[in-house]
């Protein structure tokens, strides 16, 4: 008989449908392969209120609800609070699965949210970058004291295993830096921009296919790559980095000009992302550069993301997503889910 385990899902927007869609997806593997059952008994969302069933939500009516604009309220069994930290008190729920909008400033109110569910003796699976850069350490601490986990593999990359990977399989290496391609949004820009289009063109067009958020900033402006940074920093390297301490330079400043005298020499602009241990300390960085055929970012195209990291035992391993969307960074939701009952 599969043992249930009780879900609460805070933040339904594009990664938590896509999670609810692949639980819906994945049920019969879940229960055949692994002895799990997965019930939602509560969904709140910034624009769709907020529904709590201790007998399980109808998941596919709840993505009805939310796709057409509808509340979930309906879904109800019990009165709902609509405030997210009474909601997570007052959900029958094993796990939390954190969803909400990144804050890369500090962590809000994604923060409150994790705190709240692990001293209600929660785990909570994340794929906000927010409070794994600003609250890592204290919520890993906290998670330990209740007896529960804190994964965040969504964070970066969508779902490619790179914390994981270093949890387990690289166990004994140690991270001397890295360097990649981590903000896909900006690397689509700028592949639009060598094909002949204008920034803001490009930014319409990544609006129109849902990868570019009406207020750009975060990506064109280098806070979305910084925070990736700061996160890989944080937890694979063991040094403590707010985005606010990374050398970030955004591709605002990058003209038509400057990618055709690029694009003439056999170049192309990229946002690139690194961190490398020096004598004198951490440099971190975001920033555009111009890289030749024989970088491997070179070929990194579209909204794919790379990063290579170099390890004291491994000089060179690299990670390549290809196209990444929802799909994928709620596959890593589920892969925390699944590794933390495993464990």
């Amino acid at each position: 008989m599969p043992k249930v385990h009780r879900l609460c899902l805070v933040g339904f927007g594009n990664v938590g449908r896509s999670f609810a869609r692949l639980l819906l997806d994945k049920a019969e593997e879940l229960s055949s392969r692994y002895g799990v059952t997965a019930l939602v008994t509560g969904i709140i969302t910034g624009s769709h209120g907020a529904a709590i069933n201790p007998e399980g939500l109808d998941l596919q009516a709840a993505l009805e609800l939310a796709v057409t604009g509808q509340t979930l309220t309906r879904l109800s069994a019990v009165d709902t609070p609509t405030e997210s930290r009474t909601f997570i008190s007052a959900c029958p729920a094993d796990f939390m699965f954190e969803t909400t909008p990144v804050n890369p400033h500090t962590g809000q109110p994604a923060l409150d949210h994790i705190r709240k569910a692990l001293k209600a003796g929660m785990h909570v699976v994340t794929a906000n970058k927010g409070p794994v850069v600003h609250g890592y350490q204290a919520l890993t601490s906290l998670a330990e004291q209740q007896g529960v986990r804190f994964l965040f593999e969504s964070a970066v990359m969508d779902g490619a295993p790179i914390f994981s990977l270093f949890r387990q399989p690289l166990l004994g290496a140690n991270l001397l830096g890295f360097e990649g391609i981590l903000n896909s949004c900006t690397n689509l820009l700028l592949g639009m921009m060598e094909a002949g289009a204008s920034l803001e063109e490009a930014l319409e067009y990544g609006r129109s296919i849902g990868i570019t958020e009406t207020d750009p900033s975060n990506d064109v402006d280098g806070w979305d790559a910084a925070i990736k940074v700061a996160a890989l920093v944080t937890v694979l390297m063991g040094i403590p980095l707010t985005p606010q301490a990374v050398d970030r330079t955004g591709i605002r400043g990058i003209t038509p000009q400057m990618v055709a005298e690029a694009k003439s020499a056999g170049e192309r602009w990229k946002l690139v992302c690194s961190a490398q241990t020096s004598p004198d300390g951490l440099v971190a960085r975001v920033a555009p550069q111009r890289v030749s055929p024989e970088s491997p970012l070179y070929s990194v195209t579209g909204t794919s993301s790379f990063c290579e990291f170099k390890l004291d035992v491994l000089p060179g391993l690299g990670i390549l997503e290809i196209d990444p969307g929802p799909e994928t960074t709620a596959y890593g939701l589920l892969a925390d889910f699944l590794n933390i009952l495993e464990a």
